[in-house]
Parts: C-alpha cells; sequence; structure tokens
C-alpha cells in the first residue's frame, strides 16, 4: 500500500492534470505596441532601474468610483468573462495613476470554473462553491479534459485587447492560482481561515503567455496554512514544475523571456526554496522583514 504522502501526491498531480496543457490552439501573429515603460520587467530580471517600479495588489477594484459604477450593472465573473468589460476595469487604475504595470483584471477561480465547478462571488461573503469536493472519489466528476482554448479563451482575448489598448504605456502582468491555493477553495466550498477540510485531504486519504502578458505571477495564498513540511512536501514540487512547464513552453514556441514570479502568502519559512524553485521573483508579504529575506534568497532574485 502507498504511504499518505504518495498517495495524496497523486490525488494533487490528478487536479493538475485536470486542465490539458496541450493546446492546439493556432497561434496568431501580433504586432503589439512597442513597450515605452519596461521598468518592471527590468527589475524582474535583476537589472539596474532608476527607481522602484510601483504595481498594487488588487490594483482595479472597490476603491475606484468608476469600478463600482460597472460592478453595479454586471456580475462579477461575468466581467472576468466578457474581454471588453475585463480589458476596461484593467485600464482604470492606468488611467488615473503613475504606476508601472498593469495585472489583468481576472480571478484564480476561473479555472475551477473550467473544470465544471459553480463559482459564485457572494457580497460581503466572497467566493463561494456550493458543490465542493468532498471526497477523492469526487475529482471524477471534473470535466476533462478541458479545451483551454475553449473554456479559457477569454482571459487571452482580454490580455491581447489590453496590450493593444494600453499603447505600450506599461507591461501587462497575467497570472494564475498554485494547486494548492486552487485545491483549497475546491475541498473548503470557499474562503477558510482554518484550511481544515483540505489538511484533512493530506492525511486522510489512501488514494485519492501566448496571448501577450508579459510577466507571469502565480499566486500560492494559502501557502500559510501549511506549515514547513506540508509547504515542502505538497507546494513547492508543483510550484517548480508550473515553472519549469511554462518556461519551456515559452522557449518551445520562439516567444520572448517571460519574467515569472512566485508569491506564497506567508511561507516566510520557505523563502529559500522558492529562490531555487526556476522564478525569477518573489513576492513577499508584510510579515516578512526585507532585509532578512534578502539574506534567505540571495543576490540573484528579484523580491516584490
Amino acid at each position: 500500500m502507498m504511504k499518505p504522502q504518495q498517495n495524496q501526491k497523486t490525488c494533487m498531480k490528478a487536479l493538475m492534470n485536470k486542465i490539458d496543457h496541450n493546446r492546439n490552439r493556432k497561434s496568431i501573429s501580433m504586432l503589439f505596441p512597442t513597450l515605452k515603460n519596461d521598468r518592471l520587467l527590468r527589475a524582474a530580471r535583476g537589472e539596474e532601474v532608476d527607481k522602484v517600479p510601483i504595481w498594487i495588489m488588487r490594483q482595479a477594484g472597490r476603491y475606484l468610483p468608476e469600478f463600482r459604477e460597472l460592478r453595479s450593472k454586471h456580475d462579477f465573473f461575468t466581467i472576468c468573462q466578457t474581454p471588453e468589460l475585463a480589458a476596461e476595469i484593467t485600464l482604470q487604475p492606468i488611467q488615473r495613476f503613475d504606476l508601472d504595470a498593469a495585472i489583468i483584471f481576472s480571478d484564480i477561480l476561473v479555472i475551477p470554473q473550467a473544470l465544471g465547478m459553480i463559482v459564485e462571488m457572494k457580497p460581503g461573503i466572497g467566493p463561494v462553491l456550493p458543490n465542493p469536493l468532498v471526497e477523492p472519489e469526487d475529482i471524477a466528476k471534473l470535466e476533462t479534459p478541458v479545451d483551454v482554448s475553449l473554456k479559457l479563451g477569454y482571459v487571452g482575448e482580454a490580455i491581447t485587447l489590453v496590450r493593444h489598448r494600453l499603447e505600450g504605456k506599461v507591461p501587462l502582468i497575467g497570472f494564475s492560482g498554485a494547486p494548492w491555493t486552487l485545491m483549497g477553495y475546491m475541498i473548503e466550498g470557499g474562503g477558510s481561515k482554518t484550511m481544515a477540510k483540505s489538511k484533512a485531504w493530506l492525511y486522510r486519504y489512501p488514494l485519492a503567455t501566448e496571448a501577450g502578458a508579459q510577466l507571469l505571477q502565480v499566486f500560492e495564498s494559502n501557502a500559510e496554512y501549511l506549515g514547513s513540511e506540508l509547504f515542502f512536501e505538497f507546494s513547492i514540487p508543483y510550484i517548480r514544475e508550473i515553472a519549469s512547464k511554462v518556461k519551456a513552453g515559452i522557449k518551445q514556441k520562439g516567444l520572448n523571456d517571460v519574467p515569472m514570479t512566485i508569491f506564497a502568502k506567508g511561507a516566510h519559512y520557505g523563502l529559500e526554496g522558492l529562490a531555487n524553485s526556476g522564478y525569477d521573483v518573489i513576492g513577499i508579504d508584510w510579515t516578512v522583514d526585507p532585509v532578512k529575506a534578502r539574506a534567505a534568497v540571495g543576490p540573484n532574485i528579484t523580491l516584490q
């Protein structure tokens, strides 16, 4: 019999493999406007910059009256799934402030949606998945294989649209959720302060940049619930795999180099491991002393 940890890896792998990365999508030849401000990209590559580049988490959101006006007319995920609306919101903060990057308006939970799960954004609560995964057998209920260009094509369309509308003013960031974070939402049925159900899976069950993004960020937003041992067992291996496969795919397609950022919220114990996971940039949160973070990751990684 396989050990629980080995079986959990199989379960996590199964979740990752539910999305078919062999996209049969035709490569579209696009001439984007020349980039005028590459400060963030140069910083991500460890090059000298004239000043620290700035962009904001939740850059397009409730603090903007123009966002609230548009949001009052459309459901959250309708905006995400409508390229014209997603592009409009993405550009709102760029039109107001002197920022060094735009980040596409989307959500990490479009991936569970692509797998056939219902995801609702409820006021005052946040994301809710009314039919979460309860046991490993529920993975078989997910809709697979996934035609990414069909189920998530709207994300790529929004990215391409924004790239053109930016007119080269600043680079555009694309992003995704990391496997453990996505798994957490899919099992818990929404946000959780303890991740108790998800962590139980780690012990209990025996089996279980083509569109135009110029920097890619992976969010492991629930890393803080794992602790060092579980993080290195069930998160880092897949974080590394994502970086390796994405970079190999970019190279294979002959595309320009796209720096990658990993942000593992609360994973202060994992900085050295993250520094060796294949990413160009490591995002740190308010709990981490930047001086100590620099000492942990060494001189060759950009800190965000």
